[in-house]
């Protein structure tokens, strides 16, 4: 058997050849995947009827992702609160002929299109139509505009496009930048008779930025297929246009004037051609002396009543303090066991000598039940609570008994109040609806201002009758006697009784304060004076001078005991 020599020219030659194999292999290319688009061209056609056609096709600089993924704007918002809807169909996607599975997702405001391109050698190719890129302008002409690319992932090198356009254009622009802010293309052109198809050409881009072609064409050429969506805004449901401001304001001075007539027509108090009808005068007995004289029995309650429309507290007690003068109670005040306690009174039923009205007997059955221990003022919330609200009832009712009201006052404000809060909410609902689906939520707030306009204004809706208005007229003469009449012209010896029957008109129409010191200037001598009154007694210490305070302590007292829950 021979054997194989190897010379020293051959280990030579072989260590050559391995040291150029190895260099060959470190500067061999590696396939690394493409992190820019070399080129994105654009072919794309227009039809008469505004639809877009459109063809990308997508060249990798290197190997083909694993992704690619395109998004599409389908809103654009525009002046006025509005929007442009794009909707794009037929989205396909291709490479060297063979389908790729795109997935296509519709999103809030875009149309996502995902494209797995791994392992794809050749171009990629992306189809789709648009519709609503034919916008209508103020002039008749048809503006069409699609961004072209937008919302891509990739960087793209070179951007290149051409329309095919069915007509001749009249402007050709072409936008290209970041989303919010774009500036100009490279180059764009096209348009003549040379060169009818526009075209358009940008580059470089980063991903997510845009290049848009803006076509103009003469009106009637392309038809309009855009579609426009109202935004909603604060400033388009109030709008202030002329139209929705005119009825809001229409509504108002419409509703304002209708609750002024039913106002004038029922809320109103009768006309009354009768001289004003005297309540109480200050009737003379001798000479420079006159007592006060009561007409028809009219108490201070129904007196308040009349005036307001109300029952309220001072009504409640100028009723108790005239209980007490008239004889059907005694008001008691005792001692106080320090100089820091709190005031205490006591009500004691007396017989009386007149007739009760249904009111006063209710309150006077409360404060001061027949054949019962006397109730101290400690106790009236108590006394009154369960009954505070029939006295209120039965005044309502004596009042309109007596023919100076047509109805109870406080029914009428309940049925205005209920009118106004049902009125109130239907209003609230159509502004509700108002400001959701138009711009006329202005309508919607006229109408809450008219339903409040009802609620506040319809409390003042009682209205008196002829009766009524004559006394109310009356008592206003009675107002400026018990203002003005001089309070030292009672009959002598009965200075304090007269004086007393005063006081409780007083409380409800004016004057309250000097006909109290009246009573205070009658007493002329030093000697204590806890039973010189036949309706209020004191500790024995106790002077007349003394009775401004303890009345303004005790009408304290029982109004906020009398109506306290």
């Amino acid at each position: 058997m021979s054997r194989l020599t190897i010379t020293p020219l051959a280990r030579l030659v072989a260590g050559l050849l391995i040291v150029t194999a190895a260099l060959a292999g470190l500067a061999a290319p590696r396939a690394f995947a493409a992190e820019l688009v070399g080129k994105y061209a654009v072919e794309g056609s227009l039809a008469p009827d505004g639809t877009l056609s459109v063809q990308a096709t997508i060249t990798f600089d290197g190997a083909a992702p694993a992704t690619l993924v395109q998004s599409f704007a389908t809103t654009r918002e525009v002046l006025g609160d509005r929007e442009y809807v794009y909707r794009l169909s037929d989205i396909k996607a291709t490479s060297n002929g063979q389908p790729i599975e795109a997935s296509v997702v519709d999103q809030a405001g875009a149309t996502v299109v995902t494209l797995p391109t791994q392992g794809v050698t050749q171009p990629v190719v992306l189809s789709y139509q648009v519709h609503g890129a034919a916008t209508a302008e103020p002039t008749g002409e048809t503006t069409v505009a699609w961004r072209l690319l937008q919302g891509l992932s990739l960087p793209v090198k070179e951007f290149t496009a051409v329309i095919q356009v069915p007509t001749m254009i009249e402007a050709v622009q072409c936008e290209a930048g970041p989303p919010v802010s774009p500036g100009v293309c490279a180059f764009w052109g096209g348009g003549t008779h040379d060169h009818p198809d526009p075209t358009f050409n940008d580059g470089p881009r980063g991903a997510g930025e845009i290049v848009e072609a803006i076509m103009r064409f003469p009106a009637g050429t392309v038809a309009v297929n855009e579609q426009v969506r109202e935004l909603w805004t604060l400033g388009r449901a109030f709008s202030v246009a002329p139209l929705p401001l005119g009825i809001a304001l229409a509504l108002l001075v419409l509703g304002g004037l209708g609750f002024w007539g039913l106002h004038r027509r029922i809320g109103r108090d009768a006309a009354s051609a009768a001289e004003p009808a005297l309540v109480a005068e200050f009737h003379p007995v001798g000479d420079g002396e006159a007592e006060f004289r009561v007409r028809d029995g009219i108490r201070p309650g129904q007196v308040g009543t009349l005036v307001d429309e109300r029952v309220d507290p001072v009504d409640v007690t100028a009723t108790l303090l005239d209980l007490a003068v008239r004889g059907h109670l005694l008001i008691d005040e005792l001692p106080k066991s320090s100089k820091y306690a709190e005031g205490e009174w006591t009500f004691t039923r007396r017989s009386g000598g007149d007739e009760l009205r249904p009111y006063e007997k209710t309150l006077l059955d409360a404060v001061a039940p027949v054949d019962a221990e006397p109730v101290a003022t400690s106790e009236l919330p108590a006394a009154i609570g369960t009954v505070i609200g029939t006295v209120q009832d039965q005044l309502y009712d004596d009042v309109v008994a007596l023919g100076w009201f047509a109805r109870r006052p406080d029914q009428t404000r309940n049925s205005w109040f209920r009118a106004g809060l049902g009125l109130f909410a239907v209003a609230v609902v159509a502004t509700i609806l108002l400001a959701a689906f138009t711009s006329f939520g202005l309508a919607g707030l006229a109408l809450i201002a008219v339903s409040l306009l009802v609620v506040f204004l319809g409390q003042e809706m009682p209205a008196r009758t002829s009766t009524g208005a004559s006394l109310l007229s009356g008592l206003g003469l009675l107002r400026a006697q018990l203002l003005g009449h001089p309070t030292d012209q009672m009959p002598k010896g009965r200075e304090l009784a007269e004086l007393s029957e005063v006081l409780p008109y007083a409380v409800v129409l004016g004057g309250y304060d000097r006909w109290l010191k009246a009573l205070v200037d009658a007493d002329t001598d030093p000697d204590a004076d806890s039973t010189d009154l036949d309706w209020y007694h004191a500790p024995a210490d106790w002077h007349l001078s003394d009775l401004p305070a303890s009345l303004s302590r005790l009408v304290t007292t029982i109004q906020g005991k009398l109506f306290a829950r």
